[in-house]
């Protein structure tokens, strides 16, 4: 019940490996991360309340509209219903990493439980696929890509009063260029570019339509069961 299916290059340590698979959330994470500390030093935020956002909330998406909403002076309450139903997705990710935890101990789920985002999903979904189930590598992954959200908005926010304006700087490109990346990584099949197409067009719609909080978690049902239904109908 104990044992890890651990898939490591011979000779490689948990740490090596963890390190070379998160490299490129962590790539991400940097400028984001700094832009979020940016836009938290410039809202009025302190220091302690940013970095404590980052390591307790840890929600890039979350952080950066409860930051926009605490600008925009509204209470507290609605920043914080805001933010639960932008997070909403993290159910259909943890069901869908769910399979491939049984045996671990409780500590070891709250842990890992607690530092998955989207990014980290999706390293960990092309892991446990490729059979690599080392809960070592699995926890690593999680916990230095925390530290570098949270370092960067750390430096994002000491360096704030320097940068006047973050736009020019297209720091803001950062985050979706992280996830095509990421993306490119788990497609396998034509089906594979078909539903991530669907997917995107649908969150489109869903933000025109006026559902902007919830466009991300309705594309993804909607991608879901679009590629579900085709499969399906392949396989008949």
């Amino acid at each position: 019940m104990h044992s890890e299916t651990i898939s490591e290059t011979p000779g490689q340590t948990p740490v090596v490996s963890a390190l070379k698979q998160v490299a490129p959330i962590v790539m991400g994470y940097l400028p984001v991360g700094a832009a979020f500390g940016v836009l938290a030093h410039k809202t009025g935020l302190s220091m302690t309340a940013t970095v404590l956002m980052s390591l307790m909330v840890y929600a890039g998406s979350a952080q950066l509209i409860a930051v926009a909403m605490f600008a925009a002076g509204l209470p507290p309450l609605s920043i914080v219903a805001t933010t639960f139903v932008v997070n909403l997705r993290h159910l259909l990710m943890s069901a869908s990493l769910a399979p491939n935890l049984k045996g671990w101990r409780k500590w070891q789920l709250l842990l890992f439980s607690y530092e998955i985002t989207d990014e980290s999903f999706a390293i960990h979904s092309v892991r446990f696929a490729k059979g690599d189930r080392s809960r070592t590598v699995s926890i690593c992954i999680n916990c230095f890509a925390h530290a570098s959200w949270v370092i960067a908005s750390w430096l994002g926010f000491m360096t704030g009063s320097a940068i006047p304006d973050i736009k020019p700087l297209g720091i803001d490109y950062a985050l979706p260029a992280m996830f095509i990346a990421l993306l490119a990584m788990q497609i396998k099949n034509g089906l594979h570019v078909f539903v991530a197409g669907f997917s995107g067009l649908a969150a489109i719609a869903l933000i025109q339509m006026g559902a902007d909080q919830w466009s991300v978690i309705l594309a993804t049902v909607l991608g879901a069961t679009f590629g579900a239904g085709v499969e399906t109908w392949k396989n008949k």
